[in-house]
Order: structure tokens, then sequence, then C-alpha cells
């Protein structure tokens, strides 16, 4: 946990912010078991302002909603934020059937007993964890209006035949949407109102090809600097109207140069993390030709990394 807060200060983030944090960990020690739902740091969110954003909700006591297209990071900065504040995390994806049995539990037999069998939402409110609620534009609103009194200041769950569960202080619920998805819908604004959101920004060439050296240290700055560029143009089509979202795919640009370094040729590389994910052939041949127009056909991992 102490590396992604040094990385959060050579990012410059508020020391005043990062000594709060570190509070908050002191505050509020974990269990050994606990500590195995922090999430491990794969990927780090760039973004200084949006940093100080999320971090100063979470040290408010408030919950965030993250929106924003495709490729944004916003699950990355989700469980970055469980990282630099030390919290187990509870990943809950929504979808059209969820109810609240799915996210707060149902009755079950247990020694002959029926007892509670205790959903993410629950178990999250009394470890004090982060929950994160992905795509929650994709749940109906009336399914989340069970989560009404525990989002806003009331803090509570009431579990019908239960006891009132009032939430651990350091629980927090950070949820992610994304527009143009198929299913998804408006959230309302009782739902709405239970959150800071923060609009995640489109990753920028520079930020991207920091991302890349950090995730592939051997990498040469140049072919780093190459895949940002590309994923750039893709983005462009993209917002542009000429081919769809399904080739900007941050986390199959990111496969494809793990597989290159595993050897196999860059190009075939991008073609499966890229290229295949467009069903449609004038797609597929517009990002192939952007490929061939930055990467030669025989560009191999001895070029591209240091240590192949």
């Amino acid at each position: 946990m102490k590396d992604i807060l040094d990385f959060l200060r050579r990012e410059g983030v508020s020391e005043n912010l990062l000594g709060e944090v570190e509070e908050f960990r002191k505050e509020y020690e974990l269990s050994p078991e606990n500590k195995k739902r922090i999430p491990p740091q794969e990927y780090n969110y760039y973004g200084k302002e949006v940093w100080e954003d999320a971090i100063s909700a979470i040290l408010a006591g408030e919950n965030l909603l993250l929106t924003g297209p495709k490729a944004t990071g916003k699950n990355v900065l989700a469980e970055g934020l469980s990282q630099a504040f030390g919290r187990p995390e509870w990943d809950v994806s929504l979808y059209i059937n969820t109810d609240a049995s799915t996210l707060i539990g149902a009755d079950t037999f247990k020694n002959g007993e029926v007892t509670l069998r205790k959903g993410p939402i629950l178990q999250c409110a009394e470890q004090g964890g982060f929950a994160v609620l992905d795509e929650i534009n994709m749940a109906k609103n009336e399914s989340l209006a069970v989560l009404h009194a525990t989002l806003d200041f009331r803090r509570i769950i009431d579990v019908p035949g239960y006891e009132r569960i009032t939430l651990h202080p350091a629980t927090r619920f950070i949820g992610t949407m994304n527009y143009g998805y198929a299913g998804t819908r408006e959230i309302n604004e009782a739902l709405a109102s239970r959150f800071m959101i923060i609009k995640m920004p489109v990753i920028s060439e520079e930020d991207l090809k920091k991302l890349m050296i950090s995730k592939f240290p051997t990498i040469r700055p140049e072919y780093a600097g190459q895949f940002a560029q590309l994923f750039s143009e893709i983005r462009k089509k993209c917002e542009g109207g000429e081919i769809s979202s399904k080739a900007l795919d941050l986390r199959g640009l990111l496969a494809a140069v793990k597989l290159i370094y595993r050897g196999l040729n860059a190009v075939s590389a991008l073609r499966l993390g890229l290229v295949n994910k467009c069903f449609d052939d004038f797609e597929r041949q517009l990002v192939n030709d952007m490929i061939a127009v930055r990467l030669p056909g025989d560009l191999s991992a001895a070029k591209i990394f240091t240590d192949r």
C-alpha cells in the first residue's frame, strides 16, 4: 500500500490529503482476513486532479459515482482508492435482474436453522470496506431503491426479520457507469443525489505512455509513444463516428503488449487485442490500416523491449 502513496506523491497529489489518508488507515485497522480483500496494484490511474477530487470526497464521508466513456479508467481508479485507503473491496457487478437479495442477502438453511446468507453490500457495510457498484446504470432503479438508506446520511441497512445494521464508519460506495452500452439507462435523481459525481476525462497520450512504461519497465520510450499515439488515433476515429468503440479497448492494448513481450509479432498481438474486437469488416480493415502505418509487419519484442 505504501507504493501507491509514493506514486501519488510523484504525481503531485496534495500532501495534506495524503496525510489524512494515512490517518484514515491508522484509525481503521483491518483484520488479516480483510487485508486479503485489498485489491492488488496492477495499474495506476494517472490524473492528479481526479485523484484529489476522489480522495477529498472519500475523506468527507461521501460516496462516489465515476462516469465517463469507455477506457477512461473508472475501475482502475476505484481499485486505486481501495489500495490508497487500505480498505477491503467488494465488487458488485450490476445487471437487469439485480434485486435486494443479490445485494443485501437472503434466507438460507444452515445447521437445520434459517439464517441470513449475507450479500456483498451487507458484508462490506459490516467490515468497513469499499463496495464498487460496477455499471450502476445496468440495474433497475427500483432494485437500487433498497440502497437509499444505505447510501444517504442514515447509513443503515434494514433486513426484514433481522436487526437493523449500522454501517461501519469506513464504509464507502463507488459506482461506475458508462453510457451507450446495451442495457444501460439513466439513473434517477434520488440515486444520483447520494453520490459525488466525477466525470472521468479520457487518458492523454502522455499519461498512457507513462502507464505503458510503469507496466512494462523495459519498453523503449519511442515504442510506448507509438502505442499511445495509435490508441489516440483509434479514439479520434470513434469520436468522429468513423468506427464504433469496439476497438477502443485499453485492456486489449495492454494485453497485446504483454503478448509481444512473450514473443508474438507486434501486428499479430494487436490484431488479437484490438482489431478482432471489431465485427465489421470495414472497421477491422480501418484499424488494421492504422496499425500498418505506424508499425512494420516484422516488428518483434527484441526491437520494442530492452531485455528481449
